[in-house]
């Protein structure tokens, strides 16, 4: 039997991707990876994060390894989260401490995260933290995923990874791509790299910041043969959207502007690529195109679906969310996920 092809895209909010981590985790708990074919994966930033880990599960599941992918997103989040009394501590202190600024309580200090004082600040941290994961990103994601053994798991045949960053000195979009063999620690890193809380990534000549000043996620180029391949081609691709699309009322104090700013920022690349395939997809409907140019282009009507967190914990969340990783918040953001990924794949039938 003939699956659907489907890609799955996933938008960066630091913390709050823990909300994707959750949708995923609800999807291949539904079989959705044997019910359908996963061709392509996206993300950016946190959403980099959640499609790397899930990406990699289904190269492994593929070698017949048991650990399943739900279980690795949610041991990912949990360690990612508090689980000590000095943890709680210190980030309570962060996340409060953004939250005066934006209120306009406290006065913002610039300093850039390459600096000695910095540095610094960021080595004493350490020593005050028990746990090295909770400070080690990059230690983190190597213990998840086995960057060094990617070359042998991946297959012609294996879904694509698309990661989305910006590369600082060119100026240009970066899409590292699994085809190309890019998919590296420092890719993942580079497209979590917020410019004023991490230095730019260097990978070879090139430095990289964080995707969301590229597109938040990749989505249009999840239906280009020259990124994830002819074969590859969704017909569906289904969006975890993290920024609220809407809001209710006018942003009138300094914490409102700062995360609606945030927010309508984080969407502006995803709906811009949007519009491109419902454009695509109205000529496509209308007849612009000849039989020829369809064969040979292998265009097709491809459905968008999108998928947001619920009301409830949207009214909840600003900013400083964004960088809260309380253990009660990551588990509410993935039990949320889950609800919501069930009630999306409930809604396809």
């Amino acid at each position: 039997m003939v699956r659907n092809k489907i890609a799955i895209a996933c938008q960066g909010g630091g913390s709050q991707t823990a909300f994707t981590a959750g949708v995923l985790k609800s999807f291949f708990k539904n079989d959705v990876h044997k019910k359908k074919q996963i061709v392509s994966l996206s993300g950016t930033s946190g959403g980099a994060v959640c499609a790397a880990l899930a990406w990699y599960s289904l190269l492994k599941a593929a070698k017949g390894e048991v650990t399943s992918a739900e279980d690795r997103l949610e041991s990912f989040w949990r360690d990612n989260s508090t689980q000590n009394i000095i943890e709680e501590i210190f980030n309570f202190s962060m996340v409060n401490f953004v939250q005066l600024i934006n209120k306009g309580m406290m006065p913002e200090w610039k300093m850039s995260p390459a600096s000695p004082i910095a540095e610094t600040m960021v080595s004493a941290s350490t020593l005050l933290l028990p746990r090295q994961h909770f400070y080690d990103f990059r230690g983190l994601l190597e213990s998840y995923i086995d960057f060094q053994a990617l070359a042998s798991l991946v297959e012609p045949s294996s879904p694509v990874l698309v990661i989305g960053a910006a590369d600082v000195l060119k100026g240009k979009f970066k899409k590292f791509n699994s085809r190309k063999g890019e998919i590296q620690v420092e890719a993942i890193l580079a497209s979590a790299a917020v410019p004023s809380v991490f230095p730019a990534v260097e990978i070879g000549k090139d430095a990289y910041w964080d995707g969301l000043f590229s597109d938040n996620p990749p989505t249009d180029e999840l239906l280009d043969p020259d990124i994830v391949g002819k074969e590859n081609k969704p017909d569906e691709i289904w969006v975890i959207q993290i920024n609220p699309t809407t809001c209710e009322s006018i942003p009138d104090t300094p914490e409102e502007i700062a995360d609606r700013r945030n927010e309508m920022i984080g969407n502006e690349s995803l709906f811009q690529d949007l519009k491109k395939i419902d454009m695509v997809n109205n000529f496509l409907d209308q007849g612009a195109f000849t039989e020829e140019f369809l064969v040979k282009h292998d265009y097709k009507l491809v459905c968008v679906r999108i998928l947001e967190m619920s009301p409830e914990l949207q009214k909840d969340l600003n900013y400083s969310t964004k960088i809260n990783r309380s253990a009660d918040h990551i588990n509410r953001l993935i039990e949320d996920g889950e609800k919501q990924g069930n009630n999306f794949l409930q809604g396809l039938h």
